[in-house]
């Protein structure tokens, strides 16, 4: 008799858990040949309202761990998806229409990606920190701190390398993030979410929700609990504008989608670091 196979249910990741849709919708996902895949959540205005409470709910816990322990945990991620790579070389090939060999590429620098960023967890605030020199008697510190609660457009053509080269920088830093994974392959997003959910990563934290951006980003994009605004994966120019226009009601940070497609392979240097943190000054006179 042949066996047949346990077809997996893609769900969201919010607050730690994995639920439906609250709309009961989903749509299809193919591909790059237009075979049919699987069926994943198709997210809804509720649903990113549910995620923004639970980054928010995270992120006091979050922020104030030691910022050694958020390495370690970000480390954490990299090893238990270096126990899926197979896996996740099987999706991006699929998704992607990557060779193998081109596939295991991006998993490598995916996991390699988690590492780099969990290195600057205790650095990041000795480079972009100081001491001030003051006229008078008085210490002046500048001391960089987490955003708050970020909303994060992936890539869409970089299912898994695009999305954790924006998630795994604003996280690191004491952030709290919701997500919008690739629209088109967005199954690398949820296998990594089963990740996040066994690595350590307190509930919150991240949360990533699957359908159409055009759909939700403009409820994030308004959300008056949402601090900042990463559109990357936002395609259109003129979408990015709409959104962004919609973030300043309660002057978000944003960061503007790319003219050109960003190599995803190349270092990816301090900005997406410091992109999300604010800087206290604190005073203190001497001798007290």
């Amino acid at each position: 008799m042949t066996r047949l196979a346990v077809r997996k249910t893609y769900k969201l990741f919010v607050g730690g858990a994995f639920p439906r849709s609250e709309s009961g919708r989903s749509y299809a996902v193919y591909d790059a040949e237009g075979a049919f895949l699987a069926n994943a959540a198709l997210a809804s205005r509720k649903d990113a309202r549910d995620a923004v409470v639970a980054a928010r709910k995270a992120f006091g816990g979050w922020s104030g761990r030691t910022a050694h322990n958020r390495g370690q945990i970000l480390y954490r991620i990299a090893e238990m998806l270096e126990g899926r790579r197979s896996q996740f070389v099987d999706e991006v090939a699929a998704g992607e229409g990557l060779d193998r060999d081109r596939a295991q590429g991006v998993v490598d620098e995916s996991i390699d990606r988690w590492v780099w960023y969990a290195g600057w967890a205790d650095k990041v605030a000795q480079v972009v920190g100081a001491s001030n020199p003051v006229a008078g008697p008085y210490f002046d510190f500048s001391v960089p701190e987490p955003t708050g609660v970020v909303a994060v457009v992936a890539p869409q053509d970089s299912s898994l390398l695009g999305l954790v080269s924006v998630v795994a920088p604003v996280i690191v830093t004491g952030n709290t993030c919701v997500v919008l994974a690739s629209e088109r392959h967005p199954l690398p997003a949820i296998t990594l979410a089963e990740v996040l959910a066994t690595s350590d990563l307190p509930g919150g934290v991240i949360n990533i929700l699957t359908g159409n951006a055009a759909e939700v980003a403009p409820w994030l994009a308004s959300h008056m609990d949402v601090n900042a605004l990463d559109l990357t994966g936002v395609d259109d120019q003129a979408q990015a504008a709409d959104l962004e226009r919609a973030a300043a009601d309660n002057l978000k940070r944003v960061t503007r989608p790319p003219v050109r497609r960003p190599d995803w392979t190349a270092d990816p240097g301090l900005d997406r670091l410091t992109a999300y943190l604010e800087t206290k000054t604190v005073w203190h006179p001497i001798g007290i």
